[in-house]
């Protein structure tokens, strides 16, 4: 019987794990990564809220989206490798700066080819994490 009890008690704490705010801040940057070297922009719509803006208001979500659709419309590939991520938390915010390396196998993003210094803000979405301001600039 205690063997049985010890594996009940093993697995009602297993259920009981949470993973931590930072962690899942950190997977939402890597699941826009592969979203945008998948040109997947239902993807990277999933981590960014409804009312994301790019770089103080010149890129807002729906154009950022649109961008990606026109890429994949067209079969443009592009390629992303993300620097080390730094995530620290703001109140009950997270805000996290990392470089990205962009290049792209196509015509449409080649002025935004490069290497980019990005900080990202993230906010509580609902249960998930999901970046609702990004800036950018070439480093």
């Amino acid at each position: 019987m205690k063997p049985l009890l010890c594996a009940v008690l093993a697995l009602g704490l297993a259920a009981c794990h949470r993973t931590p705010d930072e962690s899942r801040v950190r997977h939402g940057i890597e699941t826009a990564q592969h979203a945008a070297e998948q040109v997947d922009a239902s993807a990277l719509g999933d981590v960014m809220t409804d009312d994301f803006t790019g770089n103080n208001g010149e890129l807002e979500r729906r154009q950022l989206l649109g961008m990606l659709r026109a890429a994949a419309f067209r079969g443009e590939t592009i390629h992303a490798l993300t620097g080390p991520v730094t995530v620290e938390p703001r109140g009950d915010r997270y805000v996290a700066r990392f470089t990205v390396t962009l290049t792209s196998g196509g015509k449409l993003l080649p002025a935004q080819i490069g290497v980019y210094e990005v900080e990202t803000a993230w906010r509580k979405d609902g249960r998930e994490w999901r970046c609702y301001s990004a800036t950018w600039k070439s480093a």
